[in-house]
């Protein structure tokens, strides 16, 4: 069954950072973000097995499955492998998330952070790919692709050898297109020549493309003085062939408004626009930031539960801004609730799923002396 990029709404509703309310995802809220976004005729929702701690699929079922038509929107989730200890557990995985978000079937299904290592390995010693084609046949799963992060030669080496992967999930935005480590440009390079329909994720970097220096702020705003700093990595995403679908990982309902505004209408980069944002790139890459994308894969396992991209986060506020005292009133506040910088125990879980590979228990290290003065 091949896949017809013409029906698939440009925008993605990414379900890995929702909005929450004592402790727990707030729910009323999800209803109502959804309800905004599939309003203007869209209809795509990525979760997958580990995001909130396992409760996001629990939220597909309850904002999405229980109040519209199964018909009247897709939902894509994921194989995570370091949950695979055993081949049975591909199958115990798959049946609790039918179960959490109350489905028969999914619409895309992928393995989860395909990338060189365990993940990888993993995949395929339990011969997953296989396994996804079982569950394709009995109806179970309706396209089947895999999440990326790792290499060019190793995407190149999987789309050669499995021909029945229908689609591919990559992160892409400008800022990341030339980066050594993530390698946009060139992944997105072979999946045109392999002609592999794209999902792209972390369009906006995990919101550090929403924003930037006052300077160079100004330079997009003269341009474009009517359009969000965000709009300008989306609609770089969206001005790109072979397009599936581009994720925003939304946390409230004024960024689904926003993201809307993009995509309804939506316009491709001019020429203009692409110097401008070349010129804002090269800037970018000059600036001294942690090239953080707050996944949060690097949490749940944390043994003393550090809140990692918010510490992050305020590293590169003292990085952008210097001795002000916003970053540190962020991170005394961010305490109160999460285990400081220097509670780090250097056990490197967090360095073992981080897709960004960043050295993470140096960059604690750095944090404490900067911040837990």
């Amino acid at each position: 069954m091949s896949i017809d990029l013409s029906k698939m709404p440009k925008l993605g509703f990414g379900l890995m950072r929702l909005p929450e309310k004592d402790g727990e995802i707030d729910i009323a809220r999800v209803c109502n973000m959804v309800d905004i976004y599939m309003e203007k005729g869209f209809n795509y929702f990525d979760t997958a097995y580990v995001y909130h701690g396992g409760k996001s699929e629990v939220a597909v079922r309850e904002a999405i499955v229980k109040r519209y038509p199964r018909d009247s929107f897709y939902v894509a989730t994921k194989l995570p492998a370091w949950e695979i200890k055993v081949v049975e557990d591909c199958d115990r995985i798959f049946n609790e998330q039918l179960e959490r978000a109350g489905v028969s079937y999914f619409d895309f299904y992928l393995l989860h952070s395909v990338e060189e290592g365990n993940n990888y390995d993993t995949y395929v010693k339990f011969k997953c790919f296989e396994w996804a084609m079982e569950k394709k046949k009995k109806g179970q799963i309706k396209h089947f692709g895999f999440s990326f992060h790792g290499s060019p030669k190793l995407l190149e080496k999987i789309l050669s050898e499995h021909p029945e992967v229908e689609f591919v999930q990559i992160q892409l935005n400008y800022a990341d297109w030339n980066n050594p480590i993530v390698h946009s440009g060139e992944l997105y390079k072979i999946l045109r020549k392999y002609n592999m329909p794209t999902i792209i994720m972390e369009p906006v970097k995990g919101g550090t493309l929403a924003s930037t220096t006052p300077e160079l702020e100004a330079v997009m705003k003269k341009q474009q003085p009517d359009r969000s700093i965000a709009s300008w990595a989306l609609r770089f995403v969206g001005s790109l062939d072979g397009i599936l679908t581009i994720l925003s990982g939304m946390s409230n309902e004024e960024q689904i408004i926003e993201n809307l505004e993009t995509f309804i209408n939506f316009e491709p980069l001019t020429d203009k626009d692409k110097v401008v944002l070349d010129e804002v790139t090269k800037a970018m890459a000059k600036l001294p930031t942690i090239q953080c994308t707050s996944c949060k894969y690097c949490c749940d396992g944390c043994p003393v539960k550090i809140s990692i991209p918010d510490v992050i986060s305020a590293l590169n506020a003292l990085y952008l801004y210097g001795e002000d005292s916003r970053p540190k009133f962020f991170y005394n506040n961010l305490v109160d609730r999460s285990g400081r910088a220097s509670s780090c125990i250097a056990c490197g879980q967090c360095e073992a799923v981080c897709p960004q590979h960043l050295p993470i228990i140096n960059i604690m290290k750095e944090a404490s002396e900067k911040l837990d003065k």
